[in-house]
């Protein structure tokens, strides 16, 4: 599904998002699924049986179901499931479907996509459809993100990522100002520890060595395109001590600011 186009999708009208009552179930019939069924669950527990194999669910369970499935459910009436339900269909020949079931950890994207989705048809949103076949392929990308990546044991959630990344950007935006791990790590809610350790694992770099980074980054810049000679460099850039500023700018570049000039 990840090559198909988005008008591809025929969109079904039996989608929403319930709370299931206390007594609700869901029998299996004598008829297989006619189309896709993307079924997620927000909170709750439950068992769904899925071709005979049960499975125990709860916040996060995912699953696609396909043509030819056959499905039933159950739940804890005091934990009453809140899910969501996408019926579809795909008028192309298909390759690269997720798998049937998944257990998602990092739920936030995935769940505001589905939320988007259901709400595009409760307020009759203009261009509602089209955008619905957009949202609907992001979520199966997603799936399929999902499976080929690291473990999630080795994986940096998505959400680390973007922090770490948004005191990146923050830093070398800023080159010239005097960047303490200790600050940086608060700015990301992080202790500095292991800001410092997934901030390496992100970047590749070193918080120290990243820093130095943009600044002689910013400095090849400011001497090359700004017509500042080497003091003004140094000094824009926090350097007290311009022997310093020539010899760090040295040591990363191999050439020395005068000769960069």
């Amino acid at each position: 599904m990840l090559h198909i186009s988005p008008s591809s999708f025929i969109l079904k009208p039996a989608f929403a998002k319930i709370v299931c009552e206390p007594g609700w179930k869901w029998h299996k019939r004598e008829k297989a699924l006619q189309n896709y069924d993307l079924f997620y669950v927000w909170s709750g527990e439950g068992t769904v049986i899925l071709n005979d194999q049960p499975i125990q669910v709860g916040p996060g369970s995912c699953f696609l179901f396909r043509k030819g499935d056959h499905t039933s459910a159950t739940h804890n009436p005091q934990r009453p499931l809140v899910l969501t339900y996408i019926h579809f269909d795909v008028d192309e020949p298909v390759s690269e479907v997720p798998g049937s079931y998944r257990m998602l950890e990092d739920t936030l994207d995935f769940e505001y996509m589905l939320s988007r989705y259901v709400r595009l048809f409760l307020v009759k949103a203009y261009g509602a459809e089209e955008e619905a076949r957009l949202i609907l392929k992001q979520m199966l990308i997603y799936l399929l993100r999902e499976e080929r990546e690291l473990p999630r044991e080795k994986k940096v959630s998505n959400q680390l990522n973007e922090v770490i990344q948004e005191v990146a950007n923050y830093c070398s935006q800023h080159p010239g100002l005097p960047h303490k791990v200790e600050d940086l790590a608060a700015r990301a809610g992080l202790s500095p520890r292991y800001f410092s350790i997934k901030f390496k694992e992100i970047i590749g770099l070193s918080v120290q060595s990243y820093i130095i980074k943009t600044r002689i980054d910013r400095a090849q810049h400011l001497l090359l395109h700004a017509g500042m000679n080497v003091t003004e460099v140094a000094d824009a850039l926090g350097y007290r001590d311009i022997f310093f500023f020539s010899r760090q700018f040295k040591q990363y570049t191999g050439k020395s600011p005068s000769e960069i000039r």
